[in-house]
């Protein structure tokens, strides 16, 4: 099976190896239609604690590294992704 890669936004960067990644989806309302936005918030790993709250990055899914941690940041997206790949 193929590993899950997701695109958020870093929220938090506050420990140390580790990012707290926004993922926002669009899903329609089941009874309305209407589209809402629903997200959730993945704890990944950084290693060289590279990224920084604001940054748009991608994740991708790994074994479990912590109790949280189930997700490591494979690297940075946008027009200026000069950032170390982890």
């Amino acid at each position: 099976m193929p590993k899950r890669v997701l695109t958020g936004t870093v929220v938090s960067d506050k420990t140390d190896k580790t990012v707290v990644v926004l993922v926002e989806r669009r899903v329609a309302h089941p009874v309305y239609g209407k589209i809402i936005k629903r997200s959730k918030k993945y704890h990944a790993h950084d290693e060289a604690n590279a990224f920084r709250e604001g940054e748009t990055v991608r994740i991708e899914e790994c074994a479990p590294i912590s109790k949280l941690k189930t997700w490591k940041v494979v690297g940075k997206v946008g027009a200026d992704a000069s950032a170390p790949a982890a």
